[in-house]
């Protein structure tokens, strides 16, 4: 009977512990609440409580033995999916954070740094603010909501019984990567197409009268405008954000193994 019991009771935690742990990786990468802001004891409480929420919706899970390493491999596979779902929310971020620093390069703001206190790092003035925006955005469109249903849509998708994730989620991985890049550039190129030109007819003055200190007047004038043209995209900006956000969560899609 005791060795009954504890069999029972390795069972239970182990249905437990299995989306548990997609559901706590998740938590642990994705913006806003996957960052150093948020302390990690309330993020694995996070988790916790809405792993208690949908175990009664969840399909059936696995018995496995506590102990045993069928299980070990299963929840490494749960954590890989979890990661790799809140790693293209990370790219989705990172577009318009690397889009402001291409901007900002170009304009001479690109020295103008401050320090990122949900990443501990330094980022641009500029990509801090395009950083900022896309957050109350995020919320504003209930993009939280929208994360939280694909996560609990993961588990009839990729179910925890059915192994890791397809060879194909890879590739999408990897093409998220390359489509940050193109994605920041084509963010940044009315402004770096903007900036050239005035560049380039600084270029002319300079040949024009080489006695005029180009230097001098050039710089402010460039950040000057840089910052105009900054002002004047802002209001495409949301349909860049409604257009970017639909792209992640094809890749999204893509990596669960459907929309392909």
């Amino acid at each position: 009977m005791l060795a009954l019991s504890t069999l029972q009771i390795e069972q239970w935690v182990a249905q437990f512990l299995l989306p548990f742990f997609r559901i706590a990786s998740f938590f642990m990468v994705v913006p806003m609440i996957g960052t150093r802001l948020v302390p990690a004891r309330i993020r694995m409480g996070l988790a916790l409580a809405m792993t208690v929420v949908l175990l009664p919706v969840l399909p059936e899970m696995p018995v496995l033995g506590g102990m045993s390493l069928q299980t070990y491999i299963l929840t490494a596979e749960q954590i890989l999916i979890g990661t790799a779902m809140a790693f293209v929310v990370q790219v989705l971020f990172q577009v318009f954070v690397m889009g402001g620093q291409i901007i900002s390069s170009q304009m001479g703001l690109g020295f103008a740094s401050v320090s990122d206190p949900a990443n501990g790092v330094s980022v641009v003035v500029l990509s801090q603010f395009y950083l900022t925006m896309v957050m109350l955005l995020f919320l504003a469109f209930n993009g939280h909501l929208v994360l939280f249903e694909v996560l609990a849509r993961s588990f009839y998708v990729l179910p925890v019984a059915d192994g890791g994730l397809p060879v194909s989620s890879y590739l999408a991985m990897a093409k998220s990567g390359s489509w940050m890049i193109s994605s920041s550039l084509l963010m940044a190129l009315p402004a770096v197409t903007a900036l050239l030109v005035i560049n380039f007819a600084f270029g002319v003055m300079t040949k024009a009268a080489p006695q005029l200190n180009i230097f001098a007047i050039g710089f402010p004038f460039t950040m000057m405008m840089g910052l105009l043209i900054t002002w004047v995209s802002l209001e495409g900006f949301l349909g860049q954000y409604q257009r970017f956000t639909s792209i992640a969560l094809d890749y999204i899609d893509q990596i669960l193994g459907i929309g392909l």
